[in-house]
């Protein structure tokens, strides 16, 4: 698309942040301010596909409502009763508070966070106060996409992630809504269909992907995790399982420590090297996997 005109000055080049994709994109200037916000059709990860919510950064940017400084409130608790503050006034209650907390529990001390980008310094500040109740947006968001990757592949899973839409021939998607964003994840779906792979369809309502999907399983709310209890019921008595891929390519065959109440509780177990351990049959020992 070509853009010209009178409405821009500028163009800058840089990264959406109004989800966790980080696509690529254009920002078009007028006098210091945004004008227009477009895809970059260079970027690997949305190949200058932009959604709404990406387009509306410009909104969130300009919004009336977006706060500018400290609010202070100054009525009861609910009361809706504000003024702003400046930041150094802002600092200085906020270590009044800290201080006062730490004196007495640092465990008292709790404190929240928008996106994990600064998740590192975060942590790191909480260490130094000495407690651990601290918590981000990702965490009540997408790190449980994040967390079920580690357990399942190995490695995380994010919006811009695998399945691996190149070699995938069977997709699966169950209690996701990765409508609301993803372009790259649209972009997979695209390629899947392109090739001839099947998309099912996991959910109450046959909406967002349900509209292209294949096949749609329409569970009932609440019973995603009877439904995968039943797929692996299912592929355990048949014996439709690759168990040498298992044993070959995945973490299948580590020993697992059952120590209720101990940390240990549900973690590999492993050798003094820290290498996790599988047990051989032909030798009945353990031995690194």
């Amino acid at each position: 698309m070509e853009i010209g005109g009178s409405f821009y000055e500028k163009k800058f080049y840089s990264t959406c942040y109004m989800c966790a994709c980080r696509c690529g994109i254009e920002v078009y200037t007028r006098n210091g301010k945004v004008t227009y916000i477009k895809g970059n059709d260079a970027h690997p990860l949305n190949r200058g596909v932009l959604c709404a919510k990406g387009s509306s950064g410009i909104m969130k940017e300009y919004s009336p409502a977006r706060l500018r400084k400290p609010l202070l409130r100054t009525g009861p608790r609910g009361s809706g009763q504000f003024r702003e503050i400046e930041w150094e006034e802002a600092f200085e209650i906020a270590v009044k508070w800290i201080g006062e907390a730490l004196r007495k529990n640092p465990a008292t001390v709790a404190f929240f966070t928008g996106r994990d980008q600064m998740q590192a310094i975060n942590g790191w500040f909480a260490q130094q106060l000495g407690t651990v109740n601290w918590a981000a947006h990702g965490g009540f968001c997408s790190v449980n996409v994040a967390a079920a990757g580690l357990l399942s592949t190995g490695y995380s899973f994010w919006e811009f992630g695998d399945p691996d839409f190149e070699n995938t021939k069977y997709l699966m998607m169950i209690g996701v809504a990765e409508d609301h964003s993803s372009n790259p994840f649209k972009l997979g779906i695209q390629e899947l269909k392109r090739r001839g792979g099947k998309l099912v369809f996991v959910n109450p309502v046959r909406w967002s992907y349900g509209a292209v999907a294949d096949e749609w399983v329409p569970v009932k709310p609440g019973t995603d995790g009877a439904f995968i209890l039943s797929l692996m019921h299912v592929l355990l008595k048949f014996d439709l399982i690759d168990w040498e891929f298992l044993k070959e390519r995945t973490n299948a065959p580590y020993l697992v420590i059952q120590a209720p109440g101990s940390p240990q509780d549900g973690l590999f177990y492993r050798n003094d090297e820290g290498k996790p351990l599988v047990f051989d049959r032909k030798s009945g020992s353990f031995k690194p996997a």
